[in-house]
């Protein structure tokens, strides 16, 4: 159990205050004597707060997977204004978002961000590129990417669909939640719960990266099996915020529900809340601290063992959503082909680069960019990669100054429009592969 005051708004990045672990009970209070002590909901509430329970999960969920936070704050989220439809065309939810596409692999260059005259904040710059499931089944997950050139100004999102893993690549965020305030930079990952207020602020000019909207089983950490008791990612390197509140300020705040987003005028600030306690709660991680596991003999291991998070479905084994990095590392492997190996997978994949270079792909794939390559769509190294592998002197090689990253799922994504025909579609990626020749021959008759 943590206890900690808040750390002020005006905090400059990087000098905020954090608790540590994934799925802990925490408390922390902005003010001394905030939390009641023994009960959730007195009477009469300490410096007469309103008590307020968020639930991620059913009142009768297992122990071990009920997630809920108690919220100490100077006004209820009951006091808003009526709410009304808002206007967000490239924000798509589900597989009924998508758009018919032929199996084939398909790749991104980087995303163009947003012209300096035209002022895009967090929510109006993102853009559903991939969609499977649907928000109301709480089944699947989109992803992502945001394009944005300004902070969110008096204005707050709130989620109903589904928890938002943000993955920057390009300008770090700070993000001012409920529970309190996270900086977020490339190579860092920030994990915002289904239901939870937030607001973006860009400590750059401009931001792009990358979103899961998952509207599944709540992000968790994969279970170890053979590995033991310690690697890949580690509780304690998940950080939490200390509560914070704001003053008072008319704000809009949207609202995503039912995969429409939907917009209000209140009078008071989300962000009110003084004290809280609970094991719900927005998260950030650094992947720098994955503990990455490979293999020390042969064989290029499957990409599983790169999982930092897991969204599992009703089937064992097979994740509603994965969350896979592939940071740097050592290659060690004796008479082995390194890079990943041509496949067809169950799966469905969909990449993004965060910097430097993706050992499969060393060339059109490009940070800012992404891919997708769906259920059973044969992929794999392009054929640079293929004869640079299979020819070089296998002497211990350590992939540095890289990393990328995965959103993977056991249902297809469909594609948008926007990733389609805004632009940024590779139309020559399958060239990339044209270079792999029939190179087949019979053994000499004895």
């Amino acid at each position: 159990m943590t206890t900690d005051d808040s750390a002020p708004a005006a905090t400059p990045p990087g000098a905020l205050r954090y608790q540590h672990g994934f799925g802990n009970q925490f408390e922390t209070e902005a003010v001394p004597g905030a939390l009641p002590k023994g009960r959730n909901s007195p009477q009469r509430a300490p410096l007469r707060l309103y008590p307020e329970l968020l639930s991620g999960s059913a009142f009768t969920a297992p122990r071990v997977e009920n997630r809920r936070t108690w919220l100490y704050r100077r006004q209820p989220s009951v006091v808003t204004g009526a709410f009304q439809p808002y206007d967000a065309p490239a924000w798509t939810s589900g597989a009924a978002g998508g758009v018919p596409v032929p199996p084939d692999p398909l790749r991104w260059h980087p995303f163009p961000l947003p012209a300096d005259e035209v002022a895009v904040d967090f929510v109006d710059g993102l853009k559903t590129l991939v969609a499977n499931g649907d928000p109301d089944g709480q089944t699947g997950m989109a992803a992502l990417v945001y394009l944005c050139n300004r902070s969110m100004q008096q204005r707050a999102l709130m989620n109903a669909d589904g928890e938002m893993l943000i993955v920057p690549q390009q300008g770090g965020l700070r993000l001012v939640t409920e529970m309190g305030l996270l900086d977020v930079v490339p190579g860092e990952i920030a994990l915002v719960p289904r239901g939870v207020n937030f607001r973006v602020e860009l400590q750059e000019l401009t931001a792009r990266g990358y979103v899961c909207e998952n509207y599944g089983a709540p992000f968790r950490l994969p279970e170890l099996g053979p590995i033991g008791s310690n690697g890949l990612a580690n509780p304690r390197d998940f950080q939490a915020p200390v509560a914070a509140h704001e003053a008072d300020a008319p704000y809009e705040v949207i609202r995503k529900y039912g995969g429409q987003l939907w917009r209000n005028q209140q009078a008071v600030t989300p962000f009110n809340v003084v004290a809280w306690h609970g094991n719900l709660t927005p998260l950030k991680y650094d992947t720098a601290t994955f503990m990455t596991i490979g293999s020390i003999s042969f064989d290029h291991p499957d990409p599983s063992i790169f999982t930092v998070l897991t969204s599992p479905s009703d089937t064992p084994g097979t994740a509603n959503c994965d969350f896979v990095i592939f940071p740097p590392r050592w290659l060690v492997q004796e008479d082995t082909f390194r890079p990943p190996w041509y496949h067809r997978n169950l799966m469905s994949e969909f990449m993004g680069l965060i910097h430097g270079q993706y050992d499969a792909k060393p060339e059109g794939f490009r940070p800012g960019g992404a891919s997708l390559h769906n259920s059973h769509v044969p992929h794999g190294p392009d054929a640079d990669a293929f004869e640079a592998a299979s020819t070089r002197t296998l002497t211990p090689q350590k992939l540095d100054h890289t990393l990328a990253f995965m959103f993977e799922s056991r249902w297809r994504f469909r594609p948008t429009a926007y990733a389609m025909n805004g632009g940024a579609l590779d139309t020559q990626y399958a060239a990339c592969w044209r270079g792999l020749h029939d190179h087949f021959s019979t053994p000499p008759t004895p």
